[in-house]
C-alpha cells in the first residue's frame, strides 16, 4: 500500500515516462510535486523500488516501471486541459485517466457507427461507441434500441405514455415513434472513441 505522497511521486514519474521516454531526475520530480529536499525525493524513490513499483538502474533517467505499471498500461497521463475556443491559460493538472475503470467492464461492448444520425451529438460515421448493457434506460439517454426483433439502432430516448420515442442527434431526420412492445433496450452509451 502506497502513501498518498509515495502515489503523487508514482504518478510523477509515470506521466514523465510516459510523455518523455525516460525517467525523470529527483529535481524534476521535486519541482512537479512540490518537494524541495532531494533526500526527501530520493526516500520516496527508494520506498517505491523496495514495494516492487519501481526499478532504478545507476543513472536516475534509466528507472522504469514495474509491479504497479501492468495497471498503468491502461491510464495514460491527464496533463491539462486545452481550448478549443477561446484560448485559456495552460494549467498542467496532476491526475491520469484510468481508461480500464472509465470504459471497461463486463458489461460493455463496442459498436462502430455507420452513417449519420447522430452528428449533433457529436457522434460522426465511423467512430467507436461504448456501450453498458441494460434492458432499461431513462429518457434523454442515448441508446442501442433492438425494433422489432430485427434492426437495432443507436438513438436518444424519450418515453411516452403509449410508446417510445427514438429521436436521431441530426437536425434532417425525424423522430421514430413506436409502441413499447416493438422496442428492447440493449444498452446504453457510455463512451465514445474516435481514431485519426
Amino acid at each position: 500500500m502506497l502513501t498518498p505522497k509515495e502515489e503523487k511521486v508514482l504518478q510523477c514519474i509515470t506521466r514523465y515516462i510516459a510523455i518523455q521516454g525516460h525517467g525523470p531526475t529527483l529535481e524534476e520530480i521535486g519541482t512537479d510535486v512540490g518537494i524541495n529536499s532531494r533526500g526527501t525525493i530520493h526516500r520516496y524513490v527508494k520506498a517505491l523500488e523496495n514495494k516492487g513499483h519501481l526499478h532504478r538502474n545507476p543513472q536516475w533517467r534509466g528507472m522504469r516501471l514495474t509491479g504497479e505499471a501492468e495497471r498503468r498500461t491502461n491510464m495514460l497521463p491527464f496533463v491539462g486541459r486545452i481550448s478549443a475556443g477561446k484560448p485559456i491559460e495552460a494549467i498542467t493538472d496532476q491526475e491520469e485517466i484510468n481508461f480500464s475503470e472509465l470504459l471497461l467492464g463486463t458489461d460493455r461492448y463496442v459498436l462502430k457507427i455507420d452513417g449519420d444520425s447522430m452528428i449533433d451529438a457529436g457522434i460522426l460515421d465511423g467512430d467507436y461507441v461504448v456501450i453498458k448493457h441494460a434492458d432499461t434506460a431513462r429518457t434523454g439517454d442515448i441508446v442501442v434500441a433492438l425494433i422489432d426483433q430485427s434492426e437495432a439502432t443507436l438513438k436518444r430516448l424519450k418515453k411516452r405514455k403509449n410508446g417510445v420515442e427514438l429521436i436521431p442527434e441530426n437536425a434532417s431526420m425525424e423522430p421514430m415513434f413506436y409502441e413499447n412492445d416493438r422496442v428492447q433496450i440493449q444498452g446504453v452509451l457510455v463512451g465514445q472513441v474516435r481514431l485519426y
